[in-house]
């Protein structure tokens, strides 16, 4: 397979990236989409349908520990331009619209950054743990996912995972964004903090959920494919009654979202990896 133009040169790389930036910036102030701009900080709305933590500081392999603290200033700045926003019926929410291009001059500090296949330092280093975050909480009720990007690669182990592998949102201001939409004639609010240990979101809503949501994954494995180790599963949704129906939720939907298939970058123990060679 040829690789894009983009690839043979950094000049045409950041060509490339340029280029998407502008045809986003397109349409966000000129195309016909209506974004989600307001926020509500002081009155939430009155109805929860999910909520989510994760932690602030991890170990991820031998990378330094000061990224992960420097996160912790960027994930502050993020929040402040995300907290309490409404996404109201017929209403977009770009991720990347709302907190903008991490810079230094906006106070963001060189946190963890996967891009070009490695794990490296990047202003505005982590902020990928809210758009996880959110991605997570939108996958409980019925907004629609217009927009995500996962990784391509696995760079670390698995340390105090919560998640499953690959449910995760990217993001590279504003090349990779995650947008979603509201379908409903209902109006849900997006509530986050940065706690001493944890990073904490809600999705609230202005009714209650009329379902719930089970997001789990399947077909999880290890293969050695051509002297790569890979790692891929299946993101699945299940979609339930509220109440039980007899002695449990009726399943009303079950739906593949996501299928993942990225290299490894970490030593993998042989005795879980399967074997399936390509030509």
């Amino acid at each position: 397979m040829r690789k894009p133009l983009s690839q043979y040169h950094p000049i045409l790389y950041w060509l490339r990236v340029w280029q998407r930036r502008i045809g986003r910036y397109m349409v966000w102030y000129f195309g016909s989409r209506k974004f989600a701009t307001q926020r509500q900080i002081t009155q939430p709305l009155a109805y929860r349908y999910k909520k989510h933590t994760s932690k602030l500081i991890r170990r991820l392999g031998e990378s330094d520990i000061q990224l992960q603290y420097n996160k912790v200033i960027n994930l502050k700045l993020a929040v402040k331009q995300l907290t309490g926003i409404m996404i109201e019926p017929g209403h977009y929410f770009s991720f990347c619209r709302l907190v903008g291009r991490p810079t230094t001059r906006k106070g963001y500090v060189a946190g963890m950054q996967l891009s070009f296949g490695e794990a490296r330092s990047g202003i505005g280093g982590g902020i990928c743990q809210i758009s996880n975050l959110i991605h997570w909480l939108a996958l409980h009720s019925e907004l629609q996912v217009v927009e995500r990007a996962n990784h391509s690669f696995d760079p670390f182990p698995d340390e105090g995972r919560i998640l499953p592998f690959g449910s995760g949102a990217a993001i590279f201001y504003n090349y990779i964004d995650l947008v979603l939409y509201n379908p409903t004639p209902k109006t849900f609010q997006i509530t986050l903090n940065v706690s001493e240990h944890q990073l904490e979101g809600e999705l609230l809503c202005s009714e209650p959920r009329q379902y719930s949501y089970h997001v789990y994954e399947q077909a999880h494995a290890f293969t050695r494919e051509n002297g790569n180790t890979y790692r891929h599963n299946e993101i699945w949704r299940d979609v339930l009654t509220k109440y039980n129906v007899g002695d449990r939720p009726k399943c009303l939907s079950s739906t593949k979202l996501y299928q993942n298939h990225v290299v490894v970058k970490y030593p993998v123990a042989e005795g879980v990896i399967q074997t399936h060679e390509k030509s």
